[in-house]
């Protein structure tokens, strides 16, 4: 099997104007029933990087995703995709994946897969002998005839991903793409988005893997309570939240220290926010002198499951409309 999907015969998916960012945002304001869900948001999305669009559920990221293709219409600002409003006439040139899977469940997997290839401009053939191709990388290809709603929900996950990058669009919004997949799977689907992204496609993608960010993304937003908490590459976040992340494997009790705080702690392993002006070798010493039994103790910068922890307290926020 080769390595990369492609299709002839597609629509082109160039655009006209390089120049402008693929997404821009600005002034982006959301209200439901008088609250404001959004206020005053704003980022760009560069063409050509994969953007991670994060935060607590309830955040605002969904909402923001549905206003940006015209499904919500704004309190206030502007949202364009390639200098314009987006309208249902430019979906060709882009590939959407939402959090609530769409498909029409009592057609076979190939009749729907190549139904949405003709909606993107592909011939029938185009878009069947595509189809086919994925459903053989993603292990699918004796379920082609299958009814959608006899599938799992991870085959049907799979499904869906397919129909959002037929035709090789421009950009890629993939909300959750690997939600309730396990490790095989997950790694299967990342490699593709991966080859989407190597081949040119602009992903924004929102996502609570953080594993997932650090590996693909260029630049992130991290959104709360509506506004932009922290926005830029991930070593701009990461020196934004600063100091130094001690991880610890031990035994015995980590105590309270002015030295640090204890920012995780699970059975015998704890994560430690360092104050600036500490020595690391003398938190070592504190701990050993305190008893512990430490097995292991590594620092670093902080993870962005690190700043995601400290920036969202391990508590979600109010239900997203």
């Amino acid at each position: 099997m080769a390595s990369s999907l492609n299709v002839s015969g597609a629509v082109s998916t160039v655009s006209e104007d390089r120049s402008e960012p693929i997404v821009r945002i600005r002034g982006f304001r959301m209200d439901f029933d008088g609250h404001a869900v959004l206020r005053d948001l704003s980022f760009d999305v560069e063409r050509g990087e994969t953007f991670g669009f994060l935060g607590a559920n309830g955040s605002g990221k969904t909402t923001t995703i549905r206003a940006l293709l015209g499904i919500y219409q704004p309190t206030a600002g502007e949202l364009l995709v390639n200098g314009r409003r987006f309208e249902p006439a430019l979906g060709s040139n882009l590939g959407y994946l939402p959090e609530e899977r769409g498909l029409y469940k009592k057609e076979s997997v190939i009749t729907v897969m190549t139904y949405f290839g003709r909606l993107k401009g592909l011939g029938k053939h185009a878009a069947a002998s595509w189809s086919m191709e994925y459903l053989e990388r993603v292990d699918l290809a004796d379920r082609a005839k299958v009814r959608v709603d006899k599938l799992s929900g991870g085959e049907q996950q799979k499904v869906q991903l397919g129909v959002t990058i037929m035709g090789e669009p421009e950009l890629l919004i993939l909300d959750e793409p690997t939600k309730g997949f396990d490790p095989v799977n997950r790694r299967l689907l990342l490699g593709i988005i991966e080859e989407r992204r190597h081949a040119g496609a602009t992903v924004l993608m929102v996502t609570h893997q953080m594993d997932e960010v650090e590996r693909l993304c260029d630049r992130v937003l991290l959104l709360k309570n509506g506004v932009a908490e922290a926005y830029g590459t991930i070593s701009e976040v990461q020196a934004q939240y600063g100091g130094t992340t001690a991880k610890v494997a031990f035994t015995g009790d980590i105590p309270d220290s002015p030295r640090y705080r204890v920012m995780r702690r699970e059975n015998n392993y704890a994560e430690l926010d360092l104050d600036e002006s500490v020595d690391e070798a003398a938190v070592l010493r504190d701990l050993v002198q305190a008893g512990v039994r430490v097995r292991s103790f590594a620092t670093g910068r902080p993870s962005m499951d690190d700043i995601f922890v400290r920036v969202y307290g391990g508590h979600d926020e109010p239900d997203e409309v």
